[in-house]
């Protein structure tokens, strides 16, 4: 099994910056990618961005060029560093571990969510 726990979110005001960090433990050999999906209040998830073990990414159209997803190899743990906030970036954002990309990215774990709210 694989273990998620997500950190940094938060408060801050439209313009700021955060970045989120998902520290992974146990099957790690199974992970072949991470992503983060978000969820609004009355809203369906939605992934946000993810990032292949050999460093390909993909972005939801709406974080391009504002929303950066990196990961540390030795560390286990991918982060999300969030700039240029909107309020509509509010949300609860989810770290996910991903199965091979040959088979669709299954996930394998969901961390517990952690809040971010950007206030106008």
């Amino acid at each position: 099994q694989v273990q998620l726990v997500e950190s940094g979110g938060g408060l801050v005001q439209a313009g700021g910056s955060l970045r989120l960090s998902c520290a992974a433990s146990g099957s790690i050999s199974r992970i072949k990618a991470m992503a983060w999906e978000r969820q609004a209040p009355g809203k369906q998830r939605e992934l946000v961005a993810r990032i292949t073990n050999g460093g390909n990414t993909n972005y939801e159209d709406s974080v391009k060029g504002r929303f950066t997803i990196s990961g540390d190899n030795a560390k286990n743990t991918v982060y999300l560093q969030m700039n240029s906030l909107k309020p509509e970036d509010t949300a609860v954002y989810y770290c996910i571990a991903l199965g091979p990309a040959q088979v669709g990215f299954p996930v394998l774990s969901w961390g517990q969510g952690t809040q971010v709210t950007v206030s106008s």
